[in-house]
């Protein structure tokens, strides 16, 4: 279908194209033909369990489109251990920012999974121009996706080319936030399993998903896993690995436009600098932005030269650095994070370490979910500098961590399955439930 429309856009003139898309949209015909699907995603989906559950060896793959949004660590290891999975991981098209941005995200993926060992393929050929046809090429049984926005990933790797498959998801956060399409777009509705993060979670699905949430399975959030197994963390992430010095993880946000306007980074990115100055002899920061911060500096507000620069005045830093990939092993490491980031708002947490939520304005805070309430209530809070500063001085140098308690009394209630199983082996043995 998609194939279809663009072929028909490229003859058809634009203001009859536009023309017809309003009618489309006025008619509601594109709502009727959502939930036509809808209705019929659970028959496709019980026709490919029967089919997968004749099969002596299930191919599993991950679509993964950023290396940041990767919550699959233990579930991949799992599956590698597991006589009958056979798990792959497909390099997926990040296309809402060109194609430069496209070939530099796919590239600094691929790269550092294959590293890592990872069973990894790339679904573009730069040298030939060519997608990989993946159904063509690939039997797959189920399908795990990283990331639920059409649009944000090339339409031959969305959902809808999947509907005779198993597909599944994970958040690629814990949702803090109250707006719908969080949790009920498309995707979430025709997608065969979603493993919720916490109770909370699941039912808000089932308040919000068209389909009643039906297809949630409670399982916790598999983005903790590594966090609470791993005994032995990696110091040397850090550029100095000395214990004189306090780890800060700066982490902000690229929403600075849209949505709440979340996003701090335009009125303190230079602060930050003047801060790992000031505490040379103290501290050490980690600059790890969202990985759409720099596109959208380059694109939308400072253009590549000045953004390259700053950039560059973090990774040339004696006691600063820039991470833009995984960071487990920055988190068990460090001693706080700084951040207005909902994706690590309950991350965090887990490390049983301070941190810090900027509140950019009042109208931010209007829009957390029961979770999200919760989650920065657990946190100390700055509006001004002088607030973070602070933070700084009495909780990470000082160590006088009054929340302490409170934020562990939070981990412990909310975010913790109960029956003491990681939430990937519990992702695990639905599967096998559902299939063995």
């Amino acid at each position: 279908m998609t194939e279809l429309k663009l072929v028909i856009k490229r003859y058809v003139p634009e203001k009859i194209w536009i023309s017809l898309i309003k009618i489309y949209n006025f008619t509601h015909l594109r709502e009727l033909y959502d939930l036509y699907l809808i209705g019929k995603a659970k028959k496709k989906h019980q026709k490919a369990l029967q089919v997968v559950k004749k099969k002596e060896k299930i191919k599993v793959a991950f679509f993964l489109i950023h290396e940041s949004v990767w919550k699959y660590n233990v579930l991949y290891d799992l599956m590698l251990k597991h006589p009958r999975f056979e798990p792959i991981v497909f390099v997926c098209p990040a296309v809402n920012f060109g194609m430069e941005n496209m070939l530099f995200e796919m590239n600094k993926t691929y790269d550092a999974f294959k590293k890592k060992g990872y069973n990894i393929i790339k679904t573009y050929d730069n040298e030939k121009g060519e997608y990989l046809d993946i159904k063509k090429t690939f039997s797959l049984d189920i399908i795990f996706f990283t990331n639920p926005y059409e649009g944000l990933q090339d339409y031959r790797y969305y959902i809808k080319q999947f509907s005779d498959t198993l597909t599944c998801y994970v958040p690629y956060a814990i949702m803090t936030v109250n707006y719908d399409f969080i949790y009920n777009l498309k995707f979430h509705n025709l997608v065969w399993k979603i493993f919720s993060e916490t109770p909370i979670h699941n039912e808000i699905a089932l308040q919000k998903q068209k389909n009643k949430g039906r297809n949630n399975v409670l399982t916790g959030y598999p983005g903790f896993d590594q966090l609470l197994i791993n005994t032995k963390p990696n110091n040397a992430v850090w550029k100095n690995t000395s214990s004189r010095l306090k780890k800060i993880i700066w982490a902000p946000h690229h929403a600075i436009a849209e949505w709440n306007k979340v996003a701090n980074f335009l009125e303190y990115y230079d602060f930050f600098l003047e801060l790992a100055d000031k505490y040379s002899d103290k501290i050490q920061i980690a600059f790890k932005p969202h990985h759409l911060l720099r596109i959208k500096l380059e694109q939308e507000y400072w253009g590549k030269e000045k953004t390259d620069i700053y950039y560059n005045k973090w990774m040339n830093l004696k006691n600063g650095q820039c991470e833009n990939g995984e960071y487990i092993d920055l988190f068990l490491t460090s001693d706080a994070l700084i951040h207005d980031c909902g994706s690590f708002m309950a991350e965090y947490l887990v490390t049983g370490k301070p941190t810090l939520f900027m509140v950019r304005n009042e109208s931010v805070m209007e829009h957390w979910n029961v979770f999200g309430e919760k989650a920065v209530n657990a946190h100390y809070q700055s509006r001004n500098k002088k607030q973070l500063v602070d933070f700084i001085e009495n909780v990470v140098l000082n160590e006088n961590d009054c929340m302490k308690e409170e934020r562990n009394s939070f981990v412990h209630n909310n975010l913790i399955p109960k029956n003491k199983l990681t939430a990937s082996e519990n992702i695990l043995d639905y599967l096998e439930g559902q299939i063995f």
